[in-house]
């Protein structure tokens, strides 16, 4: 017992004394946990990638195999470091690989009561400084924090997709969360060549409370047969400057993801009718035209 609390005792030491995040660990293997699991590499972190199948913990690791491939192909990193970023990568299917991790982040899928239920176990696992963080997209930093004994060391981290290329991680401070976690958090962002936005929890945050309802404002005009979908993305490009329409990103994203933050912005600004998903975006999820993953959603993809 002894030696288990000294060990924890200078793990504290060690984030309160400057020496920052030095290991990560990354719940969920993947698009997300495996872009995340290679910036956190390529950064130097030791990162422990965790999942709940081996197969999903292979699959992760050859994303981030493939990716680096292309980096190296364009003459942004060479083989050399890209070995190094994968020699930093270790798998489990046990979370308890998670108990030495300086920082772990969940990137596991967006159901709330897995992600309360998560933390739950983290708080157990982990050691009592450890800074348990949240990739989620819209679900609350204060409820995700209810769920641990250390709200004060709970904090979003909602990366954007693909990882690799999306320079903005959205930091959300919940209402307990600490300015020593804050600033850690920022300085590791900023390590992974990211560029860390902050705002406090709110429904959506800040990206998806402004993003979502504008897909949503699309799907209604089409839905009201104002214009046809390669028309309103279009509009969108070419008049706003936008690098892809609302349809096309609402594909892109997935349509049930767009519900799924749709009725969290509904539920959350209690039920203001400006956040009420469309009919037409309710239908296609349940018609199973979700955009790209599907094959099918706003337009039909091989």
């Amino acid at each position: 017992m002894r030696m288990g609390l000294g060990r924890a005792f200078m793990d504290g030491m060690c984030l309160r004394n400057g020496m920052g995040i030095q290991s990560i660990a990354v719940l969920g293997a993947g698009q997300m946990g495996n872009g995340i699991a290679q910036v956190a590499a390529c950064a130097g972190y030791d990162v422990t990638m965790i999942d709940i199948n081996q197969d999903y913990l292979d699959n992760g690791m050859v994303a981030v195999k493939n990716s680096l491939s292309r980096v190296v192909k364009k003459e942004r990193m060479t083989q050399d470091e890209a070995d190094f970023a994968i020699a930093k990568i270790s798998t489990s299917t046990d979370k308890n690989a998670a108990s030495s991790a300086d920082l772990v982040i969940e990137a596991i899928p967006e159901i709330p009561e897995l992600k309360f239920s998560t933390f739950s176990e983290l708080d157990e696992i982990c050691k009592p400084d450890a800074i348990l963080a949240s990739n989620t997209s819209s679900i609350s930093i204060n409820a995700i924090a209810k769920a641990t004994n250390r709200p004060e060391r709970v904090i979003g981290m909602h990366f954007m997709n693909p990882v690799p290329v999306m320079k903005l991680v959205e930091i959300i401070n919940g209402s307990a969360t600490s300015p020593e976690v804050t600033k850690l958090v920022l300085d590791t962002c900023e390590k992974m060549g990211k560029i860390p936005l902050s705002c406090n929890d709110s429904p959506g945050f800040v990206s998806n409370r402004i993003l979502c309802p504008m897909i949503n404002e699309a799907i209604l005009t089409l839905e009201e047969g104002v214009a046809e979908p390669e028309a309103i993305d279009g509009i969108m490009k070419l008049g706003m400057n936008h690098p892809i329409g609302p349809l096309a990103l609402a594909d892109l994203i997935g349509l049930d993801t767009i519900l799924h933050i749709m009725n969290v912005l509904y539920q959350g600004f209690d039920k203001d009718p400006k956040y009420k998903p469309a009919q037409l975006l309710e239908e296609m999820v349940v018609d199973g035209k979700l955009g790209r993953k599907t094959g099918s959603g706003f337009y039909h993809y091989n």
